[in-house]
């Protein structure tokens, strides 16, 4: 325990030190000086106090301790020496019962012996007895269990084959099942790629054949031989002009590079254009599932303009051609009647561009369904799915050269296919789909609406 007098001896440094006149004036300092060394006296006296008790304190339990350890050592030489007498009496007794318990311990052994003996012969006899017992029955169940472990190996041996056979049956069949499966869908694969080819192929004779019946049905001059250089595929008298419509078709089954192909095509036709008489617009006919592979359907060129169409558009762009035939003279046009030509025209393209784009999407969604079929749905339903669709069969409406397409009964279908759609629960809204159609970007340099991301989507 630490005590402190730096107060103490502050007050009598400063006791020392001041002067009259500071006794006089700074009394009041000293004063407070005297009043902290006095509490620091007094804690300096209680502290030794404390002291003072818990020394005493202490000297009473040494005291205590003392005696206490005087009497526990005249307790232990008191037991020591009681002790001691204890031992010699101990010893005397022991060596007599020593005697006695060692001649005892011998008869008894002499006695254990002679029943140790007697019983062990007995033991021995039944022992003996019971391990022949024991043999015999042994060798019995094994004599048993040899003749029917033989019987077991026989049958598992004969089992053994059988599986193996089996498995071996059951491999080969799981190899020729997958094999054929294998050949299947690779055959399915060639005749697709065979029949687009084939398709492809005979794409130029179609579009003539089409374009032939076209001129026959309305009028319009179906060119054979063009008096200028080069062979279009199919060229049209119309106004004067000579009109070109050229087929174009992918050569394989890679269309990555037909759009390159149909652009190339393109700048090629101005050997056409540069002839005289030959109208500044060129028509490519591409076939309707190569549409899905090409982005721009117009190439606006220097001097010419190459328009890219499907099969389904030639009628209606021929007659509209046909409708400026009715004018001998262009300039004899009004400008109102000039710009309802142009309207026309630019409607019907714009309509036969809207429906390429649009059976193009289509066509794309019915291949990744065709193809989600073939990958999700199980084999047996697979095989029965091509059951029936090959016993079905889609006969579209023939159409006969002597017969016009009448509107009044396209109008009528329209109503009664309309009509069905809304007994059968189909919304069918023109209005509605003609503002979402329209939302849809025809060119690829054209924005799309921020409200297009909701097209054609649940």
């Amino acid at each position: 325990m630490e005590f402190s007098f730096d107060s103490i001896k502050k007050l009598f440094e400063n006791l020392k030190t001041i002067s009259f006149l500071g006794r006089v004036f700074q009394w009041g300092s000293v004063k407070s000086q005297l009043i902290e060394a006095n509490g620091e006296l007094q804690r300096v006296l209680s502290e030794g106090q404390s002291l003072k008790a818990e020394n005493i304190k202490l000297e009473n339990l040494i005291s205590l301790e003392k005696s206490a350890a005087k009497n526990f050592q005249d307790t232990a030489n008191r037991v020591s020496t009681e002790l001691e007498i204890t031992r010699n009496n101990y010893k005397n007794q022991s060596e007599k019962l020593e005697g006695l318990q060692q001649e005892a311990t011998r008869l008894a052994e002499r006695n254990t012996q002679f029943y140790d003996r007697g019983t062990k012969l007995a033991t021995d006899l039944a022992l003996v007895n019971e391990k022949i017992q024991n043999l015999e029955k042994e060798l019995r169940a094994v004599r048993d269990e040899n003749g029917n472990l033989k019987k077991d190996d026989e049958f598992r041996k004969k089992e053994h084959s059988n599986s193996i056979s089996s498995l071996k049956q059951i491999q080969e069949k799981i190899l020729r099942d997958r094999e054929d499966e294998v050949n299947k869908k690779n055959q399915t694969e060639i005749d697709r790629i065979k029949k687009l080819k084939e398709t492809w192929s005979n794409h130029e004779e179609k579009v003539k054949n089409r374009i032939r019946t076209i001129c026959n049905k309305t009028g319009v001059e179906y060119v054979d031989k063009v008096p200028f250089k080069g062979k279009p595929d199919n060229t049209l008298r119309i106004n004067e002009e000579y009109i070109i419509f050229d087929a174009k078709s992918p050569a394989n089954d890679d269309l990555s590079n037909f759009p390159n192909y149909v652009k190339a095509q393109a700048e090629s036709a101005i050997k056409y254009v540069k002839e005289e008489d030959v109208r500044r617009e060129v028509f490519l006919v591409v076939p309707s599932n190569t549409l899905e592979n090409l982005e721009t359907f117009e190439y606006k060129l220097s001097d010419y303009t190459v328009y890219v169409v499907a099969l389904d558009s030639i009628e209606p762009i021929i007659l509209t051609l046909q409708r400026i035939e009715e004018y001998e003279f262009a300039e004899q046009l009004s400008p109102e009647e000039r710009e309802n030509i142009c309207r026309v025209i630019g409607k019907f393209v714009h309509l036969s561009k809207r429906r390429i784009q649009i059976d193009g999407f289509f066509a794309k969604q019915f291949f990744e369904l065709v193809y989600r079929s073939e990958a999700d749905l199980s084999k047996d339903i697979l095989e029965k799915v091509a059951e029936f669709e090959k016993s079905e069969k889609l006969n579209p409406p023939q159409e006969k050269r002597a017969r016009q397409i009448s509107t009044k009964e396209l109008e009528a279908d329209s109503e009664k296919i309309q009509s069905e759609a809304n007994q059968k629960g189909f919304a069918i809204q023109d209005g509605l789909l003609v503002k979402e159609i329209n939302k849809l970007p025809l060119y690829s340099n054209i924005e799309s609406d921020e409200n297009q991301g909701d097209l054609f989507t649940n």
